[in-house]
Formats: structure tokens, sequence, C-alpha cells
């Protein structure tokens, strides 16, 4: 009996400090003490440990969608051509349904807005617009097989605001760098700008912010005719 209280109190006292202890306890039968090792795992600092990994890893993906959104503003800026005017030039020179549009980061029309237009039986065209004179530059048939276009054409049946309204909707919330058709859900127009992402509503305009950009600088009023700068 002794034995078990001794053990019982040194664990406990374990617990309390933390670590490894040694625990003795003497038999009845006089015999020289044994000696017991005792283990105890302490979680706390493994957790207090994987709580700041965390915190460092959304700070640092914060840290990259700043750094990206920083780059594309200070390109856009450099322009005079906007996304709905880039959209606008490249429906002019190929009508059909303008899906996308953003940056060229590479290649010869690096700089340049590329466009994405799909004609009425699903094929997709990428319209290349120069980001100062809105001439288009370039416009090649994407012949990849697959029903991307069909799909996305599908996706906006029933839909009042198309990408260049989408895009002027979202400038309301800062400079567009980036208009494309989210699918994944309730289909809606998601347009980046230079303060964030946002979702803008198919059929009202209505600019809402998304919730999966923790990044987004704005958290004021969501609606078409906003007065963010």
């Amino acid at each position: 009996m002794k034995r078990n209280i001794v053990i019982a109190t040194v664990t406990a006292a374990a617990l309390v400090g933390g670590g490894t202890v040694a625990a003795y306890a003497s038999a009845d039968d006089g015999n020289a003490p044994t000696q017991r090792q005792t283990n105890v795992r302490v979680t706390d600092d493994d957790r207090n440990d994987d709580a700041d990994d965390r915190k460092d890893d959304a700070t640092d993906d914060r840290s990259d969608a700043a750094d990206d959104r920083s780059d594309d503003a200070t390109e856009v800026r450099a322009s005079t051509i906007s996304a709905a005017d880039a959209i606008a030039a490249a429906l002019k020179n190929t009508p059909g349904t303008a899906v996308s549009a953003d940056r060229d980061d590479d290649g010869a029309d690096a700089g340049a807005w590329d466009v994405n237009v799909v004609k009425g039986d699903g094929t997709e065209y990428n319209v290349q617009v120069s980001p100062d004179t809105a001439k288009v530059v370039g416009a090649q048939r994407d012949d990849d097989d697959d029903n991307d276009g069909r799909e996305d054409l599908a996706a906006l049946k029933g839909a009042s605001v198309d990408a260049r309204e989408a895009a002027e909707a979202g400038a309301a919330k800062g400079t567009v760098t980036d208009v494309d058709l989210d699918d994944d859900g309730p289909a809606a127009w998601s347009v980046e700008t230079t303060k964030g992402e946002w979702k803008v509503d198919l059929k009202t305009g209505k600019v809402t912010q998304d919730h999966d950009d923790d990044t987004a600088q704005d958290n004021g009023q969501d609606d078409r005719d906003g007065d963010d700068d």
C-alpha cells in the first residue's frame, strides 16, 4: 500500500513539472528500494509548437498572396487599358462569350491582356490585347480536347452579368487584375483586385468578398455601387 501511494504521489508531481522522473518504492519485506522509471508525456509544448507552425504557414500564405497582388497591380497600373476595356476589344475582334481575362506572364505577349472567348459551339479562343492601345495583337484557337467551353456556357446560362460588367463591378474594390468564371459551387464571377478577391453575382452584379481569401483588405459594404477606392 505504501509503495502505491508513493508512486501515485511522484507521478502526480511529474505531471505538474513535466519530464521524466524516477519513482522509488520500498518493499514491505524490507528489501532495498527498487527504482521504476515513470515516463510522463508532456503535450502542451507540442500543441504550442503546432499552433505556432500553423500561424507561420498562414502568415506566409498571406504574404505570398499580397506579393502576387502587388506585382499584378504594378503591371496593371503601368497600362492604360482596364480589364473591362480589354474584354470589349477581344469580343469586337472575336465575337462570343468572354469567360476570363488576365495578364500574360511570359512569352512574346508578356504584359498583354489574355482574354478567353468561347464561341456558341464551345470552341475556345485566346485573344491577346495590348495593355496600352487596346489593339488585338493575337488570337489563337484552343485545340485542347475538353469540354471546358461548353461547361462555361452552361454555367452562364441565364446570367445577366457578363465578364466585362463583372470587371466594372469589381473595379469598385480596387484595380482589377483578373476576371474568371468560378463554377465551383454556385457559379459566380471571380474578380481579383489589388485589394483582394471578390465574387460577383451572375444575376445581380452584387460584389461580395471571397471568404476563401484571408488577405482582402476591405471588409466594408459589399455592393455593386460601392465607393471604395
